[in-house]
């Protein structure tokens, strides 16, 4: 993965925050019942996002599935219509909901545009017939080919790393480099992690599943259960801040959520930011490299405005696309040239591990009884 800083930050990412504030859309809260299978689910609230029509130009409409949540994120669909006159219709909530509903809607369903953040889950939309080729020869251009699906239904869009964070003070622990080491006794009531049922870790189990077999992964999780601090509870940021307060000498989160906290302003977010240090496991020549979580889209299959949806998609690895993902969300690009923010790249580069891009979806089922029965809940 080529990790560079950006010469502009400064500049960019007052540009971020300045044109934040205008680019904000508003909101309506609207409340759908959903069918799926034999039994109703009441979704939660959704967003309808509106952004305003650039030029005056009536572009038409792309509907958007979103289960990403970022503000970032809604200033990228306002710039993408201020440019296109294409207006994004947003309806949020997380990708099992999303998946289901675009199920139950059928061929009627509005929905043009799937946005997970795993790759699982855009596996399982493709196996279920939900998802089609989007047929961009710019989006295969600009994104590499271990970060697509293989038959063109999925891309990346950001990435996340899913890393072994540390005390600075107390040091690195010896013999810790890969995500196996952290079921060794020697780390025993050391290690903090949030729900294994969390899409973060049922990826990160599946990852050591593909590369270890069933029997050794089982036992791998185990061993880490029996390792950990406390049971487990909260999300990524409250593993890291259990380090300095003496709860834990080791946490697993992903590096965004770190991040947020070197951007930060605020001294205590900027003194907990150098005080965590980061291990990016499994990194020896031969090794399968770090597991990342991407955030993906995919083509609905039933696209009522398919031309709108590809273009979206293709915007979403445009440069401007690009870098508010990396400077605004503190992500890694999914597209290589792309900036970084200078509080990722000061945690070091790395090698990733390739994204699972067959199979997916049949792992993380197994992942996550792997997970139940090993009792990280």
């Amino acid at each position: 993965m080529d990790l560079r800083f950006t010469r502009n930050f400064d500049r960019e990412l007052r540009t971020i925050r300045n044109t934040g504030a205008s680019m904000r859309p508003s909101r309506r809260r609207l409340t759908f019942l959903s069918a799926f299978g034999a039994a109703a689910a009441l979704l939660p609230a959704v967003t309808w996002g509106g952004a305003q029509q650039g030029n005056g130009s009536d572009g038409g409409e792309v509907a958007i599935y979103s289960a990403r949540h970022y503000d970032t994120d809604r200033q990228l669909y306002d710039a993408f219509t201020r440019e296109t006159g294409i207006r994004v219709r947003l309806i949020e909530g997380n990708a099992d909901q999303l998946i289901a509903r675009i199920q139950s809607e059928g061929r009627n369903s509005p929905a043009d545009v799937l946005i997970t953040v795993d790759a699982a889950r855009l596996a399982r939309a493709k196996e279920a017939g939900l998802t089609a080729p989007h047929g961009s020869a710019l989006i295969a251009q600009r994104v590499p080919a271990g970060l697509r699906d293989p038959d063109g239904h999925w891309f990346a869009v950001s990435q996340r790393a899913r890393v072994i964070m540390y005390d600075r003070e107390r040091g690195a622990p010896e013999g810790l480099s890969r995500y196996e080491d952290l079921a060794d006794p020697r780390f025993r009531g050391q290690v903090c992690a949030r729900s294994g049922s969390h899409p973060y870790n049922v990826g990160l189990v599946a990852s050591v599943l593909a590369a270890n077999g069933p029997e050794r992964t089982e036992e791998w999780v185990r061993g880490l259960v029996a390792n950990m601090a406390r049971p487990p509870q909260g999300g990524d940021r409250d593993q890291f801040r259990a380090i300095p307060a003496g709860q834990c000498r080791l946490a697993i989160a992903n590096t965004y959520y770190l991040g947020h906290y070197g951007r930060s302003e605020k001294p205590e977010d900027q003194a907990l930011f150098r005080r965590i240090g980061v291990i990016f496991p499994n990194q020896a020549p031969g090794d399968r490299g770090t597991h990342v979580n991407i955030s993906g889209a995919a083509l609905v299959r039933t696209a009522p405005h398919r031309e709108a949806a590809v273009r979206f998609l293709e915007y979403l690895t445009d440069a401007k696309a690009q870098e508010l993902f990396a400077l605004g969300n503190m992500e890694y690009p999914a597209v290589a040239d792309a900036p970084l923010h200078p509080a990722l790249a000061a945690m070091g580069a790395f090698r990733a591990e390739p994204i699972d891009t067959t199979g997916g979806a049949a792992r993380a089922a197994e992942a996550l009884q792997i997970l139940q029965r090993a009792g990280w809940r």
